[in-house]
């Protein structure tokens, strides 16, 4: 009787990612028992150093989960408290809001595509440290490289002027802002946009020749989806299985049919929607609603795939690139209409409200997914029970799913090859550890 090999693959830490993680794996004759994300990050406790708080230090302290996408906690938990209290806001607000979205966006997918993936490709042609040296990389793509820093300054440079700074956003509050930014400020950030649009287009361009490697598992996909625009403030969420039907909810109902699951031993929550693993971030969203993609982004989207879904995980980074297009020209509109509409402090009135016992959902699109933040509010404003469901504990059972197909693939390459293999899928989804560790 033949003897069947069990060989064990340990990665310590995976580099290039927000947060720390590692994996495990094994390969036993061709087949792969585990595939397993390790979470190297402590618990952080958010969501129980919110209870019996008031319910306006919610959007603060949740903007500290993550210094990459702090915009997006930090929004998408005022949305959840004006839900709860029946807060209506003024469609300028909405306006704002959209814009500090959309940058979020634009520079989070920025840094991932040129200095965090991209060396992934390099290493194909060279060797290269990992980390890798960003001298090097700038080197070899200067256009690049100063197209990505150009762009990415643009994106904080809106979160600067609309949110008060670059990060931790301080002007925004519920039922409005603080303070609203100067039109000047927003005519220059529009005449400015469309240089970086061009910019950004030369980079999905860019993105768009690299070579994929080639890899296809059968995955189910969420999003927020909308009849009117490309969903990323509102809406509801699409849910598109791996064969392919598709099936619109509530997020409320949605949120019912989705279980967090706590894994002895781990810090991070796993999320499963019916029982199944699930992918959300831009792959899923510009497969749920490429349709709504703006001109460009489309343009450039359609010029490679022919034939969506995209059922091959490495092209999240294209759909990232392609989304850096999208939400710039998003960004020209929403100025635009807001450099058209008057913006004085004296003008517009935050909505008044009463604080009341109350329970609001809300749910937004961070750069890698849709973020859920779910409070119930008492009668004193003090909050009683938070859920908050980050973009990565959604996508975690889903990346370990994908390495097991990975693995079987690789399963002839070296151990180092197949290390770095490994990684290039991991880094694909773009995780977040220090969202998932809430």
């Amino acid at each position: 009787m033949k003897r069947k090999i069990l060989r064990k693959i340990k990665i310590q830490h995976i580099s290039r990612v927000e947060g720390h993680a590692g994996f495990i794996g094994y390969l036993l004759d061709g087949d792969v028992p585990q595939a397993k994300i390790e979470i190297e990050e402590g618990a952080r406790l958010i969501e129980g150093i919110l209870i019996g708080r008031h319910f306006s230090e919610a959007p603060i302290i949740t903007a500290r989960i993550c210094g990459i996408c702090p915009v997006i906690h930090n929004l998408t938990s005022i949305k959840a408290i004006e839900n709860a209290l029946e807060i209506k806001v003024r469609p300028e607000v909405i306006l704002l809001r959209k814009l500090l979205l959309a940058a979020q966006i634009i520079q989070s997918h920025t840094l991932h595509l040129f200095f965090l993936f991209l060396p992934d490709f390099l290493s194909d042609f060279q060797p290269l440290a990992d980390p890798p040296s960003v001298e090097s990389q700038i080197k070899k793509y200067p256009a690049q490289a100063k197209a990505a820093l150009d762009i990415r300054n643009f994106g904080n440079k809106i979160i600067e002027i609309v949110g008060g700074r670059a990060i931790h956003p301080i002007t925004t509050e519920i039922g409005g802002f603080k303070k609203y930014p100067k039109k000047l400020d927003l005519l220059v950030l529009y005449h400015l946009s469309g240089k970086i649009l061009s910019e950004a287009v030369n980079l999905a361009n860019f993105f768009k020749k690299l070579k994929y490697p080639e890899f296809y598992r059968p995955t189910n996909f969420a999003s927020l989806h909308s009849p009117k625009e490309y969903a990323f403030y509102d809406g509801k969420i699409k849910w598109q299985t791996s064969n392919e039907k598709e099936k619109l909810y509530e997020p409320k109902i949605f949120l019912q049919q989705t279980k967090e699951i706590e894994t002895l031993g781990e810090v991070v929550k796993r999320v499963q929607h019916n029982q199944q693993a699930y992918m959300v971030g831009a792959l899923a969203r510009v497969n749920d609603n490429s349709d709504q993609l703006n001109s460009q982004a489309k343009k450039i989207w359609r010029g490679l795939i022919k034939q969506p879904p995209v059922r091959n995980t490495f092209y999240n980074i294209f759909a990232q690139a392609v989304e850096v297009v999208h939400f710039i020209e998003e960004s020209q509109k929403l100025l635009k209409k807001l450099t058209r509409t008057s913006l004085d402090n004296r003008s517009i009135k935050n909505t008044r409200f009463k604080i009341k016992p109350g329970m609001g959902l809300a749910a937004c699109e961070a750069p890698r997914g849709t973020l859920y933040h779910a409070y119930e509010i008492d009668k004193n404003g003090l909050i009683k029970k938070c859920n908050i469901i980050t973009p990565t504990a959604q996508f975690l059972n889903n990346i370990e799913a994908d390495l097991k197909v990975w693995l079987k693939q690789i399963r002839r390459l070296s151990k180092k090859e197949q290390e770095r293999k490994i990684k290039m899928l991991i880094r694909a989804y773009d995780p977040c550890i220090t969202c998932a560790t809430h």
